[in-house]
């Protein structure tokens, strides 16, 4: 593979395009992250220059390349039952949700889904702690900006050491052993993927229309690569479509700074709605 050089300025248009587009502010010391995502794809194109690539790339009206180049530059860090300390905290937390509700209905939202772990977690946690789990109307909406990850995560397949930290129990009523080329692995049981609508979706840029409000929303480890104003307009916008009293789970690097009107911390990177 050739090695192409990032010269500064366009290392400044890929910083600036890269804002505009999914709200992540990068720093000049990701220059040679980002040279070193988007060097194979210059290749694959038989580019001569970033800026050949940038100008194909801002040219493209089919929304192709900007969805390959979205995958080539996002990272995907993610696995099953991450944040033990906000699981302990929803045990607690569940049967008062239950409590409270009308109807057996739950919605809820992982945004920044990657694989799909954090789906399926959520899924599994219910289905361990609602003793009527089958009788429940429960819905997750899993999103995420990259179209690569989202397909691995609507296959819901698992090799053997992605879910070794999970317990027998679980393996048992969760997952179906199946073979791959590669070996073992395990995939998510329809009875738990059926419930999970996966959807390519950018928190800064589209608009946040749903049908019902959410009663928990998950957004771990996103926020960190936003800058604080695309932060704090972003929380101000999960605010109007979270259920009142109801969690916005963050990563455990992540805190509100702001927007202390409408969120208070009341758990590990845990804040309820007002």
């Amino acid at each position: 593979m050739v090695e192409i050089e990032l010269k500064p300025e366009e290392f400044a248009l890929f910083r600036r395009y890269i804002y505009e587009k999914v709200g992540i502010s990068l720093s000049d010391q990701k220059t040679t992250l980002i040279k070193g995502r988007l060097n194979k794809r210059l290749n694959q194109l038989n580019m001569p220059s970033f800026r050949a690539y940038y100008d194909y790339l801002t040219n493209d009206v089919t929304g192709e390349e900007l969805a390959l180049f979205i995958s080539a530059i996002s990272t995907n860090v993610t696995s099953f039952f991450r944040e033990a300390a906000q699981w302990v905290w929803l045990e607690k937390y569940l049967p008062q949700m239950i409590a409270s509700k009308r109807e057996k209905k739950i919605r809820i939202w992982s945004a920044g889904c990657s694989s799909g772990e954090e789906p399926y977690t959520i899924l599994m946690f219910l289905q361990k702690h609602l003793s009527d789990f089958e009788s429940w109307d429960i819905k997750i909406l899993a999103t995420d900006i990259s179209s690569k990850v989202l397909g691995k995560a609507i296959l819901g397949i698992y090799e053997a050491k992605q879910v070794e930290s999970l317990s027998q129990e679980i393996i048992l009523r969760s997952f179906e052993k199946i073979r791959t080329p590669s070996g073992i692995s395990y995939q998510i049981l329809p009875i738990l993927r059926d419930k999970v609508t996966f959807r390519l979706f950018n928190l800064v840029t589209d608009p946040f229309i749903f049908t019902n409000k959410f009663d928990m929303i998950f957004c771990r480890n996103v926020m960190i690569y936003f800058d604080e104003k695309t932060r704090n307009e972003l929380i101000g916008r999960f605010s109007t479509i979270l259920l009142s009293g109801s969690p916005l789970l963050l990563g455990s690097s992540e805190s509100l700074t702001s927007n202390r009107e409408t969120f208070k911390l009341i758990g590990s990177s845990i804040y309820q709605r007002l």
